[in-house]
């Protein structure tokens, strides 16, 4: 295990916290994250950008 078990409710609330700043009527994207290279032949392994934690608490 990553971590300790983390409760919900955090999630919950950062999200209410992230549509308070919000525009009416807008509409927010976020990328999961790219694959970086290294080298010609090469990439680094995928990390999930923190932002979608952040927000869902989903960390795959």
């Amino acid at each position: 295990m990553k971590y300790h078990p983390i409760d919900s409710g955090l999630f919950v609330r950062n999200r209410q916290k992230f549509i308070a700043k919000m525009q009416p009527a807008s509409l927010a994207v976020f990328n999961s994250n790219d694959i970086y290279p290294v080298s010609a032949d090469s990439t680094m392994p995928f990390q999930q950008h923190r932002d979608i934690f952040y927000l869902s608490g989903v960390d795959q």
